[in-house]
């Protein structure tokens, strides 16, 4: 795992008056509370109104990304974990997550902070889902791009 070249934390974010919406998966529970609880906690720490609804899965994080940014979001955190098995069906579902996450994002100009874990082995996931032991905190991580990329359309949208 590389996290060379991560940029630092970006504690100082003030998101008062956002709307984010974490949208999660429901797969691979541990990793993606993990997650969940890391993104919690940078929009809370950010002042962000913060809204959460659960899918089936990674595949349908875009339809439903997209369908709250349309309701009113300022921006979407969206979390899934898509582990590698012995078919394609990886490969399909983290590319129809990943197009479709960047289309929602640009169709509706709104960000999309991604939170989506393609991972070789479980154990990849622990080591990045924020959890006590993990090396990484990619749901902390997603809500921060989500709250500084909002906050930059913000900005320039006057």
């Amino acid at each position: 795992m590389s996290g060379a070249g991560a940029p630092q934390k970006m504690s100082d974010l003030d998101g008062t008056g956002l709307k984010i919406t974490i949208v999660a998966g429901t797969w691979h529970t541990v990793i993606t509370d993990g997650l969940l609880a890391g993104a919690r906690s940078t929009l809370e720490k950010a002042n962000v109104e913060i809204s959460e609804l659960r899918v089936a899965g990674s595949f349908e994080l875009p339809v439903v990304s997209k369908a709250a940014l349309e309701a009113g979001a300022d921006a979407v955190v969206a979390l899934g974990v898509i582990i590698r098995g012995g078919t394609p069906h990886f490969e399909y579902v983290s590319d129809a997550a990943t197009s479709g996450l960047t289309q929602v994002s640009i169709l509706t100009g709104k960000p999309v902070g991604f939170g989506v874990l393609t991972l070789d082995t479980e154990q990849q996931g622990l080591d990045r889902a924020g959890l006590p032991g993990s090396k990484e905190d990619k749901g902390a991580e997603a809500a921060e791009a989500a709250i500084a990329t909002a906050l930059t359309l913000r900005a320039l949208r006057g």
